[in-house]
């Protein structure tokens, strides 16, 4: 089948970025894999595997996004995302992961049984509204519960706007109702914990045959099934990235989404007496008047305030990463340049 580069997801805010000075027998390509290694991508003349810049690793380019290659298929040019989704690398490393990027729709993934969890959702939440996607909740596994609803309502109460799918990932009619959300060239990511069904959502609305996992009994855990992110065509047109179950999404720069996601307590801080209240003892903290009166739900200031610590911390310690890294080049560069003048270049 061939496709053209509206089928991809091509769009004016891509085409805008292509002036005189781009250069000419560049092909737009969208990476649909990222490995270690190499990147595979998708163009109107079919799939091409990439190579990048000396300068710049895989792990620079996210799947999702639009590069310009040459006739030697070498990426020359990044385009400006229109989304991007990220987080701080595991581990102790302070670098941000790229995680997918031109995302229209996050669909939060989680399973009818231990794995709801509201504080992974909120988390999620923050993440898709710092990047600019649409966030959707997909309630998966309705059969391990006698009351499905229930799941919907503790979600509402985490959101009231947010929209929830009860989704039985072998139903057609109940994927068709989730393809809805992503139309014929947009891009919708499936993020969520391993085992709560996303190889299943991925197979059902995509034709492909990905091995799935069940969730253990003992502790509603699953098993990693996705090994790494791909972006897959959808049978209605759309596109679908699975992603590999994350143990662990820390979020970094991310103020604005967290505020979004806990616009309840930002709107409550704005009517405290002091613009640096704390909200913890100081007079007239409308957060504690809230609290005091039932209206503002203990646990959910705790993982507010836990967020923005973590927030606060993560992008401080990228800053500083980052200022060192600036100034060790800057160093080099130096040393260079002194190395250069002794040997009367």
């Amino acid at each position: 089948m061939t496709l053209s580069l509206n089928d991809l997801g091509w769009s004016p805010f891509f085409a805008s970025q292509l002036g005189d000075d781009t250069p000419a027998g560049l092909t737009a390509y969208r990476i649909a894999e990222v490995h270690r290694d190499r990147l595979s991508a998708l163009a109107p003349t079919g799939a091409q595997n990439l190579t990048t810049p000396p300068d710049q690793p895989t792990g620079a380019f996210a799947v999702g996004d639009w590069v310009l290659a040459n006739d030697e298929h070498r990426i020359e040019r990044l385009l400006d995302r229109h989304t991007l989704l990220t987080r701080k690398a595991a581990g102790h490393d302070a670098r941000v992961q790229l995680i997918a990027a031109n995302v229209e729709t996050l669909f939060i993934t989680t399973s009818c049984n231990d794995d709801f969890n509201p504080a992974r959702i909120e988390r999620y939440l923050a993440l898709a509204q710092e990047a600019g996607c649409f966030p959707v909740l997909v309630l998966t596994k309705p059969d391990l519960t006698d009351d499905a609803a229930d799941f919907e309502r503790r979600a509402l109460a985490v959101n009231a706007q947010l929209p929830v799918l009860i989704i039985n990932a072998k139903s057609p009619d109940d994927l068709e109702r989730m393809a809805d959300w992503c139309k014929p060239g947009q891009t919708a990511a499936l993020i969520g914990s391993s085992g709560v069904g996303k190889s299943t959502i991925l197979n059902g609305l995509t034709g492909e045959n990905i091995a799935t996992q069940g969730i253990r009994e003992d502790d509603a855990k699953g098993r990693h099934t996705t090994t790494f992110r791909a972006l897959r065509r959808m049978h209605n047109g759309g596109w679908l990235i699975d992603m590999p179950g994350m143990r662990e999404v820390q979020l970094v720069d991310a103020a604005e989404g967290i505020e979004t996601t806990f616009a309840d307590i930002t709107e409550l801080a704005q009517a405290c007496r002091f613009n640096d209240c704390s909200h913890n003892t100081e007079p007239g903290c409308a957060v504690q008047a809230a609290l005091a009166d039932g209206t503002l739900d203990a646990a959910r200031l705790a993982r507010w305030d836990k967020l923005r610590r973590e927030d606060v911390h993560n992008s401080e310690s990228l800053a500083e990463a980052r200022s060192r890294d600036k100034g060790f080049g800057k160093m080099i560069r130096q040393m260079k340049k002194s190395d250069k003048g002794r040997k009367g270049y």
